[in-house]
């Protein structure tokens, strides 16, 4: 089996090692190397155990020899998709495999190669790439699979065979909007919220009026899902049926579990939203995440006004440093914003 994985960041990283763990003949895109060339990638596992596998790095698609691969997985971020789905013109039907976090990749991927079979994935491993090149695998999780289009049952079977004897968790699903959905209400956890306050998770749902906020934006997705005929599914590591009941417990049940379980659901590493705006801003996957939620929410006449609250935060924080310094450490600010007040509107804070 030959495998090309375009991203080289931690989920592109992790995918490349386990699929090479597997048994794959795997290349990985790697922008900037000179030439194509022999290497290795190293994973240091959630017991510590540092684990390496043979794969081929290349400058670019065009310097990929033996004609078109039997996969390819799209490892880049949301905001990338586009550019790295146009670099695979040269093979029109070669099956890919999207990763990415949120809701609209699939659609994306399938309006750009409409003749390419397409499997759906959900990687739920926590993982960080260190500036040496290792990736440092935080939390076990795994990765869900789903066909999407195509005849790819055959393939799906033996990607997932091929993860699980790597030793990275594989789960195949009937359905990929349930397992997309269901991966987008476990990002949605501390994410924006703790972006736009700079805090994390636990001391997000520490405070009782954040964890009513959380619960209304998580209520608005569920309602969304539901309204369309999508069910919650469990993930690998992410037990979303179980956050889905939790969340409609009375707050003084509620709130303690929470706080136990956001504080370790993601190895320590903070959330996706949270880093973005540390890193400097610009265009963020909130855009497929609270912004899915929106976006559905008006196609079915749901209001999402949490969703929308944050959606709208998000883009100032990551588009104004005067922003984020406003919203920082102060809850009460995106109370405002949620609940539409004037104090929270730029002109009133200017």
């Amino acid at each position: 089996m030959r495998v090309v994985i375009v991203g080289a960041g931690a989920a592109g990283g992790l995918l490349a090692w386990a699929l090479a763990a597997g048994g794959a003949a795997v290349t990985v895109i790697r922008r900037g190397t000179a030439a194509t060339a022999t290497d290795t990638i190293s994973v240091v596992d959630p017991s510590g155990t540092r684990r390496a596998a043979p794969v081929t790095t290349a400058p670019g698609i065009a310097a990929v020899t033996g004609g078109p691969p039997d996969l390819v997985v799209c490892a880049v971020r949301m905001m990338s998709l586009g550019d790295a789905l146009a670099d695979l013109a040269a093979w029109p039907t070669t099956p890919v495999l999207t990763v990415q976090n949120g809701v609209g990749a699939e659609a994306a991927a399938l309006a750009a190669r409409p003749a390419a079979p397409l499997i759906a994935g959900s990687l739920t491993a926590s993982v960080d790439r260190q500036p040496d090149g290792v990736v440092r695998w935080l939390r076990r999780g795994g990765i869900g699979l789903a066909a999407v289009s195509g005849p790819v049952g055959p393939l799906v079977a033996e990607l997932a065979r091929r993860f699980r004897e790597a030793g990275l968790p594989a789960r195949v699903y009937p359905e990929a909007a349930a397992m997309k959905w269901s991966k987008l209400v476990a990002n949605l956890v501390g994410n924006a919220s703790g972006a736009i306050l700079d805090r994390d998770p636990a001391s997000i749902y520490r405070d009782p009026r954040l964890f009513d906020l959380e619960r209304r934006q998580l209520r608005e997705a569920i309602d969304v899902m539901a309204t369309q005929g999508v069910r919650p599914v469990g993930l690998p590591g992410a037990p979303v049926r179980l956050l889905v009941l939790g969340i409609r417990l009375p707050a003084a049940l509620a709130r303690p579990a929470f706080v136990r379980s956001v504080a370790t659901a993601r190895g320590g590493k903070a959330p996706s939203l949270r880093l973005h705006v540390a890193a400097g801003g610009g265009s963020s996957e909130v855009e497929w995440l609270n912004g899915a939620v929106v976006g559905q929410g008006k196609v079915l006449g749901i209001p999402t006004p949490v969703n929308a609250a944050l959606l709208e935060a998000m883009r100032q924080v990551s588009a104004d440093p005067a922003r984020r310094a406003w919203f920082a450490g102060r809850p009460d600010r995106l109370e405002a914003l949620v609940e539409g007040r004037p104090e929270a509107s730029p002109a009133a804070s200017s």
